[in-house]
């Protein structure tokens, strides 16, 4: 299992949250130190017996829909059919490549480069940014509330980033030297993506989307960059718990090419081949209307 990095951008509310509504996390093992100890064997609360019971479909052809956006904004004659693409995607899947986003090319790229840097950090320097107890914001890992519970084979960065009066500076890497300026264009950039794809949303579900694109503007929208190191027992351990996302949307690029990410549709996990230069877009509880 080779290293894998991934960034999301997650719009998670109509109204701006206070940091106590984001919950917490307990300080554990950096799984990056860990991994880096050519370890043979990996400790028990990183081991995950149920993987074995898990079915992984092995159907190259399914794969999440692909959507056009530049169909959705700028094609008089491609709009509706993609529209309706983007309809299936949402009702069947609840996920969903975004092509030609509108998201520059160059911001993508810098974003990417910088986290890969951020992460290899020596570990000290990382930990300047460290969680706090009981907080969800800095370096360490995501909702670990016992000392029991197992363990998700990975590390993360989390920042609140708009609106940019919730941005605690505290946690902002100041290396690499552009970390900062980097974070900021791409979370402008994401909104702008965000608030469109509402709109678009609401259009396919008959409501006002003027009105209901107007409420999430002013929202919670946090950046998390996961990185999962290289392991000696891949196929015993998770990235990231299974889990469905408590937000309105979730876009989500990947930094380098290995896979990892896999969404359960009919009873199976799906792994997921990123598309080149697309933002993997993810419908998150907020808004899914239940069947």
């Amino acid at each position: 299992m080779a290293e894998r990095i991934s960034i999301l951008s997650v719009r998670m509310e109509t109204e701006v949250l206070s940091r106590k509504d984001l919950g917490g996390s307990l300080p554990v093992e950096n799984v990056q130190a860990l991994a880096s100890n050519n370890l043979k064997e990996i400790p028990p609360r990183y081991i995950r017996p149920e993987i074995e019971h898990e079915e992984v479909s092995m159907e190259d052809s399914l794969q999440i829909p692909v959507v056009d956006m530049s169909k959705l904004i700028g094609d008089p004659l491609g709009h509706g059919e993609e529209l309706a693409k983007l309809h299936l995607a949402c009702k069947d899947w609840g996920f969903f490549q975004l092509i030609n986003h509108g998201v520059s090319e160059e911001v993508i790229e810098k974003i990417k480069s910088d986290t890969k840097e951020f992460f290899q950090l020596p570990l000290e320097e990382k930990k300047a940014y460290a969680q706090l107890p009981n907080h969800i914001e800095g370096y360490g890992q995501a909702f670990v509330v016992s000392e029991e519970q197992k363990l998700d084979w990975g590390d993360m960065l989390f920042l609140l980033s708009q609106p940019v009066s919730l941005r605690n500076l505290t946690f902002w890497p100041t290396l690499p030297t552009s970390f900062r300026e980097t974070l900021d264009k791409y979370s402008v950039e994401l909104q702008e993506v965000t608030k469109y794809l509402w709109k678009l949303i609401c259009k396919n579900l008959g409501l006002n989307s003027e009105k209901l694109a107007s409420m999430f503007e002013d929202g919670t929208q946090g950046l998390r960059m996961n990185y999962y190191p290289p392991c000696p027992q891949a196929s015993r351990v998770m990235g990231l718990t299974p889990h469905s996302d408590a937000v309105g949307l979730t876009l989500l690029i990947q930094v380098n090419d290995v896979q990892g990410l896999q969404i359960k549709n009919n009873g199976k996990w799906v792994p997921i081949k990123p598309v080149p230069g697309a933002l993997i877009v993810n419908i998150g509880d907020i808004i899914e209307v239940p069947q």
